[in-house]
């Protein structure tokens, strides 16, 4: 079984590959009425071009995990649009349901952007996703396929809570679990959004006590989070079906795997 810490590696190597695309976000989000829906794998090139956007525009969604092999939310993409691609978004607050990646955030630029227009950067991506494909391999192909001990085993009856960003290597190994054991859980967004957030939570650019932007999402999430020190630090997670309230990638897996995979 490969340790831990070169699973992070692993994933911190993965985000490099992307250029650092996934960590920084808008500090005031356009956060719709009812939640965003994105069907997707972790290890899909395609869903991660999504969710680095997701992540640009700070907003919280939840996941329902499509892994090869999977049999729970993969039958319901094909019975909402007809076959079974991915990444697979809903919004129910228009109706729109979407397939293909380029779609799907042009989409989210339109309707939750500050503009309505999508950055120059994001408009035109290679059609063959070979950097995020590096990306996927370099991280083990994590997050690809389903963990065949709990096929057809029932979804945790409310859905599990994660707090993070799309480019730190701790949350990516915590939701490449989540995806193999086809848990459906609620991403909180947590992107940097100034300079003083830059670095993880003991070393940052910014010395001293930290402070988060005033009137940010950010404030609002610390006092949710729970930190004594009214830090930021990622990722966080909560499972209402038990109670449990934990912080470190490690023991959330251990968690995971104990409640849910063994």
């Amino acid at each position: 079984m490969v340790h831990h810490q070169i699973k992070v590696v692993q994933a911190l190597a993965s985000a490099i590959t992307e250029g650092g695309r996934g960590a920084n976000g808008t500090a005031f989000p356009n956060q719709p009425e009812k939640a965003l829906k994105l069907y997707e794998f972790e290890g899909s090139p395609f869903c991660r071009r999504v969710r680095e956007v997701m992540t640009l525009l700070n907003l919280d969604y939840e996941v329902y995990p499509c892994p090869k092999g999977g049999t729970k939310y993969r039958k319901i993409v094909k019975e909402l649009g007809g076959k079974a691609q991915f990444p697979f978004f809903v919004d129910e607050n228009t109706g729109e349901k979407l397939y293909e990646s380029q779609d799907i955030i042009q989409y989210l630029f339109k309707n939750y952007g500050k503009s309505g227009k999508t950055p120059k950067k994001y408009t035109h991506y290679p059609k063959l996703p070979l950097v995020a494909f590096a990306g996927t391999l370099i991280n083990g192909a994590r997050g690809v396929w389903i963990n065949k001990k709990i096929i057809n085993r029932s979804a945790p009856e409310q859905l599990v809570q994660l707090w993070g960003f799309e480019a730190s290597p701790y949350t990516r190994v915590v939701r490449g679990v989540l995806t193999e054991l086809e848990i459906p859980f609620v991403f909180h967004n947590v992107a940097k959004e100034r300079w003083q957030d830059q670095g993880p939570s003991i070393l940052r650019l910014k010395p001293g006590k930290y402070e988060a932007l005033k009137g940010g999402k950010r404030e609002k999430i610390v006092s949710v989070m729970g930190r004594v020190k009214k830090d930021i630090q990622v990722p966080y997670f909560e499972d209402p079906n038990t109670g449990a309230k934990i912080f470190e990638s490690e023991a959330i897996i251990n968690y995971l795997q104990r409640k849910y995979g063994a």
